[in-house]
């Protein structure tokens, strides 16, 4: 399996579960009385913010946290981890350094410091070895060294190497975040939401299996797809009649 597909199902993996946990909390509340909530005022400047939001993020916007060098490197990481396809651009046609920047200054608790450790720590290990900072090395010099901080070996572990693992496993968790959170993002995963699909009624084998059969004169009246666009009738009686 291809590395953007081997992500790609760990990221569907991830959201399927959501899903899973959020839809059994909804069942279990489907008896409780829900309390009314106001709805804030949306801004028509951006669609779906609201004009607190809208103030947050230039209060963001405003902040400078990564220097020149620091945004280069990131953006070298992003398209390392997540390069373009034939099917699908990369992580910087996504804009996904813009979403790291953004979200290292809004939770600077989380991101900045280690981001910033770690992007000191790559250039200290690229001098190492190859006496340049890391986005002047060559493609092969760069995956040499995050082949041993993307995929350690269990059975040739260096402490040394640790700041750097935890560095890049922070990098590519952000970077899947911001590239699957996009449009690009989405259709590369080839999720169209929810569609309307066609019934053809439960299986044959199962019915036979409960000794349950479909009265025939009803099954052209609910299992007709050339009618299922027509709204249903019904005689004073209740009986359906198309």
């Amino acid at each position: 399996m291809k590395r953007r597909e081997t992500l790609k199902s760990l990221l569907v993996g991830g959201i399927a579960g959501t899903a899973a946990v959020g839809m059994g909390a909804l069942s279990c509340k489907a008896d409780q009385q829900v309390e009314s909530v106001e709805t804030p005022e949306v801004s028509s400047e951006v669609y779906g913010r609201t004009p607190a939001e809208i103030k947050h993020d230039e209060k963001i916007n405003s902040q400078i946290c990564y220097n020149e060098h620091q945004l280069t490197t990131i953006a070298v990481l992003c398209d390392i981890i997540l390069p373009p396809t034939p099917t699908a651009g990369g992580a910087n046609e996504a804009k996904v350094p813009e979403f790291i920047e953004f979200i290292s200054k809004d939770l600077s608790t989380y991101h900045e410091l280690p981001i910033k450790g770690g992007l000191m720590w790559l250039d200290g290990e690229s001098n190492t070895r190859f006496n340049k900072e890391f986005v002047k090395c060559n493609s092969k010099e760069q995956i040499a060294i995050i082949d041993d901080i993307a995929y350690p070996d269990p059975k040739n572990e260096n402490p040394q190497m640790d700041q750097g693992r935890a560095f890049f496993n922070k990098m590519r968790d952000l970077t899947l975040t911001g590239y699957y959170t996009t449009k690009m993002g989405i259709d590369d995963l080839g999720y169209v939401g929810n569609r309307p699909n066609m019934w053809d009624g439960v299986p044959q084998d199962v019915l036979d299996k409960h000794g349950l059969a479909y009265d025939k004169d009803w099954m052209p009246k609910f299992i007709d797809h050339e009618k299922s666009q027509d709204i249903a009738e019904w005689d004073e009686n209740g009986n359906l009649l198309t």
